[in-house]
């Protein structure tokens, strides 16, 4: 073997080598930029739409998912609660759900895709505190002969009925808030998409 040839070979392997170690500093560069321009996971979870069970929701019970950071019920209402919503309207401020703070499909007393199933945030629209659950009805509640059950917000004292429609004269001024959902199944909600599938 020449020295001519040993020094090619040297060349060619300090080139690859050169070349190998260069790539790498550039990957290495680069991670820091695309980790930042890609949402991390827990970002991703905040705002990504949620499967939820309710095959288990028994009549006149209540669940708690958390979706964005928020707290979704879902009410499993009675066909008695059915019945009592349009007895309320005269007591409430939008029992029609008008003032447009729900989707499009969601309209009128029952607030809901299915009549038996209520889906909506957890919290109070006048500054934000959880209501509290009070689905016992007229002497059997503390909330008045005339309680049909609903929701009361201790942080103020505002009341919302099992539709999560406001009563008038309280410091809440609409209707809780219903979230984008479907149904993937009778028993399985999606929240967060639309009917239509769309991401909200």
């Amino acid at each position: 073997m020449s020295k001519q040839d040993v020094n090619i070979g040297r060349r060619r392997f300090l080139t690859a080598t050169t070349s190998v170690v260069g790539g790498a500093g550039v990957a290495a560069a680069l991670v820091p930029f695309v980790t930042y321009m890609t949402p991390s996971a827990r970002a991703r979870a905040a705002g990504a739409p949620i499967e939820v069970d309710i095959s288990k929701l028994e009549p006149g019970k209540k669940m708690t998912v958390e979706w964005r950071k928020k707290p979704v019920w879902i009410v499993r209402r009675t066909e008695q609660n059915l019945a009592d919503l349009p007895t309320l309207n005269a007591a409430l401020t939008d029992p029609q759900s008008e003032v447009p703070q729900q989707p499009e499909y969601i309209k009128g007393e029952v607030r809901a895709i299915k009549p038996e199933y209520m889906v909506m945030v957890g919290l109070c629209t006048h500054l934000g505190c959880s209501p509290t659950y009070k689905p016992e009805m007229g002497a059997a509640s503390d909330m008045g002969n005339e309680w049909k059950g609903g929701f009361f917000c201790p942080c103020h004292g505002s009341r919302f009925d099992l539709s999560g429609r406001v009563y008038t004269d309280v410091p809440a001024p609409t209707n809780l808030v219903v979230p984008p959902h479907k149904y993937l199944s009778d028993n399985v909600i999606m929240i967060g998409v639309d009917q239509e599938g769309e991401a909200s």
